[in-house]
């Protein structure tokens, strides 16, 4: 029964501009009854798929925000076609070491998530939802813990909706391995049946990252028209970025798709005069070079141009004192310690490109290091469970590309052990997977 405390609904205008998301996230707003009077009410939940929310998601044009960019409201009718009731899933993982973007959202706008969470269950006609957060982000789980709290005392919600804490590791949040951990193993990728076709309990899932369950909220609420009016006629919208590096400030910023690189490293304190690359799309991401991120915009049809996408939100402006050698190696051999363990691409592939961009970064490499690691970069793709090689060989010859002078320059035994280290690295963690 709903307690007589459930907030009044009262009618809120759409957000004319930007922010969108990131209006929802004051702490002053972070309460249900705050963010019911903004948001509205809830499309219901019935035990069929509603084809009309489902549209509403078409015609939006929403994709991914996770890395692969694919249509969301594509991945909805195939779950909601599956066999069996359907199951939702909240990617709150975000084991990308510089994005920020999504803890963002679920520590300080929790119920705009689970509004969209609930939302796609309505969708799909999913009976259950899950919210999957890093086990060692606390304040996240706190916070998702405290607005799954405040609903079940203000508006019980239709399905039930339970909060799971997963292991720290780069490859926990990859769909497969998260819907492993969630039927009881370990949290490795597999190369078996899609989510969609059967995930948790073998049933059709709907594994979303935070912020895209965050947009589908919106969109149920004010409509995909209302969405479309920002971004680009192909990707309308607006996107979370994880922007760091050589910039004034450092932080989670909102931008139209199709914004200019240049400008939003300008509006955050950045100059291109002292940037030497940037680094979109994370650490599966590509280098570009400052000439590039010059004529660059933030869509992946246009970063298309060179080689590049959006990939997770994540844009790293390197300084001119930093070495892009050193610090690609360091990602590659961060990556190569991420690995699953279970498939040679990455326990021997990426161990031997780790090891050989480490010794070209400390001017200890044979002079064609850098045609073996293209042959290696070449020979790992497509060879593992997970898309995990695949992203290490994308960054590898980005790094190669970008930095071509610098290598050549190492390959004769230059060592820039004075260089400060830019890029974001955790420790990784190696006995996670339970």
């Amino acid at each position: 029964m709903t307690s007589t405390l459930a907030p009044r609904v009262e009618t809120a205008p759409a957000p004319e501009s930007l922010p969108r998301l990131l209006s929802e996230v004051p702490r002053s707003w972070r309460d249900l009854v705050s963010h019911r009077r903004r948001a509205g009410v809830l499309p219901e939940v019935r035990r069929e798929p509603r084809p009309d929310l489902i549209q509403a998601v078409e015609r939006a044009g929403l994709r991914g925000k996770g890395g692969g960019a694919f249509s969301t409201a594509h991945k909805m009718e195939a779950v909601a076609a599956g066999a069996g009731r359907a199951v939702v899933v909240v990617n709150g993982a975000e084991g990308e070491p510089a994005s920020g973007k999504d803890k963002l959202l679920l520590v300080r706008a929790p119920h705009l998530v689970l509004d969209g969470a609930l939302a796609a269950a309505a969708a799909v006609g999913a009976d259950q939802v899950v919210v999957a957060v890093d086990r060692h982000a606390s304040e996240a789980l706190d916070s998702v813990r405290r607005a799954l709290g405040e609903r079940l005392s203000y508006e019980p919600a239709p399905i039930p909706m339970r909060l799971v804490a997963v292991p720290t590791h780069y490859v926990s949040g990859e769909e497969t391995a998260l819907v492993r951990w969630l039927n009881g193993g370990e949290a490795k990728p597999t190369n078996t049946a899609r989510p969609f076709e059967r995930g948790v309990a073998r049933r059709p899932t709907l594994l979303d990252n935070v912020e895209t369950l965050a947009h589908v909220a919106q969109i149920v609420r004010w409509g995909p028209g209302w969405f479309r009016t920002v971004g680009t006629p192909n990707e309308p919208g607006s996107t979370l970025i994880s922007l760091s590096g050589a910039v004034a400030r450092p932080a989670v910023y909102e931008v139209p798709l199709g914004a200019s690189l240049a400008r939003v490293l300008e509006q955050s304190g950045g100059r291109l005069d002292q940037i030497s690359a940037v680094l979109v799309g994370g650490y599966f991401g590509t280098w570009l070079t400052a000439d590039n991120a010059a004529e660059a915009r933030l869509s992946c049809e246009d970063l298309a141009r060179f080689g590049s996408d959006l990939g997770c939100g994540v844009v790293i402006a390197l300084p001119r004192e930093a070495c892009g050698v050193v610090e690609s190696a360091r990602v590659l051999s961060w990556l190569a310690s991420s690995t699953a363990g279970q498939c040679g691409s990455c326990v021997h592939g990426l161990a031997s490109i780790a090891d050989t961009t480490g010794a070209v970064a400390r001017g200890r490499a044979p002079r064609d290091a850098a045609l073996q690691l293209m042959r290696w970069a070449e020979q790992i793709e497509g060879r593992g469970a997970c898309r995990l090689p695949d992203g290490a060989a994308r960054f590898l010859r980005s790094s190669l590309a970008a930095f071509q002078h610098e290598v050549d320059r190492h390959l004769r035994g230059a060592h820039c052990g004075q260089a400060p280290h830019v890029l974001p690295l955790p420790n990784p963690v190696r006995d996670s997977w339970r």
